[in-house]
Protein backbone atom coordinates (compact mmCIF):
# COMPACT_ATOMS: atom_id res chain seq x y z
CA UNK A 1 0.00 0.00 0.00
CA UNK A 2 2.91 2.32 0.79
CA UNK A 3 4.50 1.70 -2.60
CA UNK A 4 1.16 2.31 -4.36
CA UNK A 5 0.63 5.58 -2.45
CA UNK A 6 4.18 6.77 -3.30
CA UNK A 7 3.63 5.92 -6.97
CA UNK A 8 0.36 7.88 -7.07
CA UNK A 9 2.03 10.77 -5.30
CA UNK A 10 4.85 10.90 -7.88
CA UNK A 11 2.27 10.79 -10.69
CA UNK A 12 0.34 13.68 -9.16
CA UNK A 13 3.54 15.74 -8.87
CA UNK A 14 4.25 15.21 -12.58
CA UNK A 15 0.69 16.24 -13.53
CA UNK A 16 0.96 19.31 -11.32
CA UNK A 17 4.21 20.31 -13.05
CA UNK A 18 2.58 19.92 -16.49
CA UNK A 19 -0.45 22.01 -15.42
CA UNK A 20 1.74 24.80 -14.01
CA UNK A 21 3.76 24.85 -17.24
CA UNK A 22 0.57 25.00 -19.36
CA UNK A 23 -0.82 27.76 -17.14
CA UNK A 24 2.33 29.81 -17.69
CA UNK A 25 2.05 29.36 -21.47
CA UNK A 26 -1.64 30.34 -21.42
CA UNK A 27 -0.81 33.52 -19.50
CA UNK A 28 1.88 34.37 -22.07
CA UNK A 29 -0.58 33.78 -24.92
CA UNK A 30 -3.13 35.99 -23.18
CA UNK A 31 -0.62 38.83 -22.96
CA UNK A 32 0.30 38.39 -26.64
CA UNK A 33 -3.39 38.34 -27.58
CA UNK A 34 -4.01 41.64 -25.80
CA UNK A 35 -0.93 43.23 -27.40
CA UNK A 36 -1.96 42.02 -30.87
CA UNK A 37 -5.52 43.30 -30.39
CA UNK A 38 -4.25 46.69 -29.27
CA UNK A 39 -1.90 46.95 -32.27
CA UNK A 40 -4.59 45.82 -34.70
CA UNK A 41 -7.17 48.20 -33.24
CA UNK A 42 -4.80 51.19 -33.44
CA UNK A 43 -3.91 50.63 -37.12
CA UNK A 44 -7.40 49.64 -38.31
CA UNK A 45 -8.97 52.59 -36.48
CA UNK A 46 -6.47 55.02 -38.02
CA UNK A 47 -6.97 53.67 -41.57
CA UNK A 48 -10.74 53.47 -41.09
CA UNK A 49 -10.93 57.18 -40.25
CA UNK A 50 -8.58 58.15 -43.06
CA UNK A 51 -10.42 56.13 -45.74
CA UNK A 52 -13.86 57.34 -44.64
CA UNK A 53 -12.68 60.97 -44.67
CA UNK A 54 -11.38 60.47 -48.21
CA UNK A 55 -14.72 59.06 -49.36
CA UNK A 56 -16.74 61.73 -47.50
CA UNK A 57 -14.50 64.82 -47.08
CA UNK A 58 -16.82 66.58 -44.58
CA UNK A 59 -17.18 63.49 -42.37
CA UNK A 60 -15.13 61.52 -39.87
CA UNK A 61 -15.40 58.06 -38.34
CA UNK A 62 -13.64 56.03 -35.69
CA UNK A 63 -13.93 52.80 -33.72
CA UNK A 64 -14.59 53.17 -30.01
CA UNK A 65 -13.97 50.32 -27.51
CA UNK A 66 -17.07 49.26 -25.58
CA UNK A 67 -16.68 50.37 -21.94
CA UNK A 68 -13.13 51.42 -22.79
CA UNK A 69 -12.05 47.80 -23.38
CA UNK A 70 -11.23 46.46 -26.85
CA UNK A 71 -11.87 42.91 -25.64
CA UNK A 72 -15.54 43.75 -25.02
CA UNK A 73 -16.11 44.90 -28.60
CA UNK A 74 -16.00 48.02 -30.77
CA UNK A 75 -18.60 50.62 -31.65
CA UNK A 76 -18.60 52.66 -34.86
CA UNK A 77 -18.88 56.42 -34.36
CA UNK A 78 -19.59 58.80 -37.25
CA UNK A 79 -19.62 62.60 -37.34
CA UNK A 80 -20.60 65.07 -40.07
CA UNK A 81 -19.30 68.61 -39.86
CA UNK A 82 -17.98 67.87 -36.37
CA UNK A 83 -21.38 66.75 -35.07
CA UNK A 84 -21.51 63.10 -34.05
CA UNK A 85 -24.54 61.00 -34.99
CA UNK A 86 -26.46 59.28 -32.22
CA UNK A 87 -27.04 56.14 -34.28
CA UNK A 88 -25.97 54.66 -37.62
CA UNK A 89 -29.66 54.47 -38.54
CA UNK A 90 -29.49 58.25 -39.10
CA UNK A 91 -27.18 57.70 -42.09
CA UNK A 92 -28.46 57.45 -45.64
CA UNK A 93 -28.09 54.23 -47.64
CA UNK A 94 -25.15 55.66 -49.57
CA UNK A 95 -23.41 56.84 -46.39
CA UNK A 96 -23.84 53.41 -44.81
CA UNK A 97 -22.38 51.80 -47.94
CA UNK A 98 -19.32 54.06 -47.75
CA UNK A 99 -18.97 53.37 -44.03
CA UNK A 100 -19.05 49.60 -44.57
CA UNK A 101 -16.60 49.86 -47.48
CA UNK A 102 -14.23 51.95 -45.33
CA UNK A 103 -14.28 49.39 -42.52
CA UNK A 104 -13.69 46.42 -44.84
CA UNK A 105 -10.83 48.17 -46.67
CA UNK A 106 -9.21 49.27 -43.40
CA UNK A 107 -9.17 45.62 -42.29
CA UNK A 108 -7.63 44.65 -45.64
CA UNK A 109 -4.94 47.31 -45.21
CA UNK A 110 -3.88 45.68 -41.94
CA UNK A 111 -3.06 42.45 -43.78
CA UNK A 112 -2.86 43.30 -47.50
CA UNK A 113 -3.54 40.84 -50.30
CA UNK A 114 -1.90 41.00 -53.77
CA UNK A 115 -5.25 41.46 -55.53
CA UNK A 116 -8.80 42.61 -54.74
CA UNK A 117 -12.04 42.33 -56.74
CA UNK A 118 -14.79 44.89 -56.17
CA UNK A 119 -18.11 44.21 -57.90
CA UNK A 120 -20.27 47.34 -58.30
CA UNK A 121 -19.47 48.80 -54.87
CA UNK A 122 -20.69 52.17 -56.19
CA UNK A 123 -24.16 50.98 -57.22
CA UNK A 124 -25.97 53.03 -54.52
CA UNK A 125 -23.72 56.11 -54.81
CA UNK A 126 -23.86 59.33 -56.77
CA UNK A 127 -21.12 60.50 -59.17
CA UNK A 128 -19.03 62.49 -56.67
CA UNK A 129 -18.81 59.59 -54.22
CA UNK A 130 -17.97 57.18 -57.05
CA UNK A 131 -15.04 59.41 -58.04
CA UNK A 132 -13.92 59.53 -54.40
CA UNK A 133 -13.69 55.71 -54.31
CA UNK A 134 -11.28 55.78 -57.24
CA UNK A 135 -9.16 58.48 -55.57
CA UNK A 136 -9.18 56.57 -52.28
CA UNK A 137 -7.94 53.38 -53.97
CA UNK A 138 -5.04 55.27 -55.52
CA UNK A 139 -4.17 57.01 -52.24
CA UNK A 140 -4.39 54.08 -49.80
CA UNK A 141 -3.73 51.03 -51.99
CA UNK A 142 -0.84 52.12 -54.20
CA UNK A 143 0.90 48.74 -53.76
CA UNK A 144 -2.18 46.58 -54.50
CA UNK A 145 -3.93 45.42 -57.67
CA UNK A 146 -7.66 45.99 -58.03
CA UNK A 147 -10.16 44.59 -60.49
CA UNK A 148 -13.23 46.81 -60.26
CA UNK A 149 -16.55 46.17 -61.97
CA UNK A 150 -18.60 49.35 -62.36
CA UNK A 151 -21.30 50.89 -64.52
CA UNK A 152 -20.46 54.51 -63.67
CA UNK A 153 -18.18 56.85 -65.57
CA UNK A 154 -16.82 58.45 -62.39
CA UNK A 155 -15.01 55.24 -61.49
CA UNK A 156 -13.41 54.85 -64.92
CA UNK A 157 -11.39 58.09 -64.72
CA UNK A 158 -9.12 56.51 -62.09
CA UNK A 159 -8.41 53.33 -64.07
CA UNK A 160 -4.98 52.38 -65.35
CA UNK A 161 -6.49 49.90 -67.81
CA UNK A 162 -10.15 49.87 -68.81
CA UNK A 163 -12.10 47.04 -70.45
CA UNK A 164 -15.51 47.92 -71.89
CA UNK A 165 -17.96 45.25 -72.99
CA UNK A 166 -20.42 45.84 -75.83
CA UNK A 167 -22.40 44.02 -78.50
CA UNK A 168 -21.02 44.05 -82.03
CA UNK A 169 -23.26 42.29 -84.56
CA UNK A 170 -24.95 40.39 -81.73
CA UNK A 171 -21.66 39.21 -80.22
CA UNK A 172 -20.26 40.44 -76.89
CA UNK A 173 -16.80 41.93 -77.39
CA UNK A 174 -14.26 43.70 -75.16
CA UNK A 175 -12.58 47.03 -75.90
CA UNK A 176 -9.32 47.69 -74.05
CA UNK A 177 -8.33 51.26 -73.13
CA UNK A 178 -4.93 52.34 -71.83
CA UNK A 179 -4.94 56.09 -71.32
CA UNK A 180 -6.74 57.43 -74.40
CA UNK A 181 -5.84 54.55 -76.75
CA UNK A 182 -8.49 51.91 -77.49
CA UNK A 183 -7.71 48.48 -78.89
CA UNK A 184 -10.13 45.73 -79.87
CA UNK A 185 -9.23 42.44 -78.21
CA UNK A 186 -9.78 39.86 -80.95
CA UNK A 187 -11.31 36.61 -79.80
CA UNK A 188 -12.17 37.96 -76.33
CA UNK A 189 -15.72 37.21 -75.23
CA UNK A 190 -17.64 38.28 -72.15
CA UNK A 191 -19.85 35.63 -70.57
CA UNK A 192 -22.30 38.13 -69.06
CA UNK A 193 -22.38 41.38 -71.06
CA UNK A 194 -25.48 42.67 -69.26
CA UNK A 195 -23.75 42.81 -65.88
CA UNK A 196 -20.19 43.61 -66.87
CA UNK A 197 -20.13 47.03 -68.48
CA UNK A 198 -16.59 47.97 -67.50
CA UNK A 199 -13.72 46.44 -65.63
CA UNK A 200 -10.55 48.25 -64.68
CA UNK A 201 -7.20 47.61 -63.01
CA UNK A 202 -5.65 49.94 -60.43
Amino acid sequence: MMEKAESEYEELLKKREIIEKDKSQIEELDVKKKETLATTYAKVNRDFGSIFSTLLPDASAHLEPSNGNVLEGLEVRVAFGGKEKESLSELSGGQRSLLALSLVLSLLLFKPAPMYILDEVDVALDLSHTQNIGRMLRKHFGQSQFIVVSLKEGMFTNANVLFRTKFVDGVSTVTRTVGQVEEEEEGVRCFNPIILDALFFV
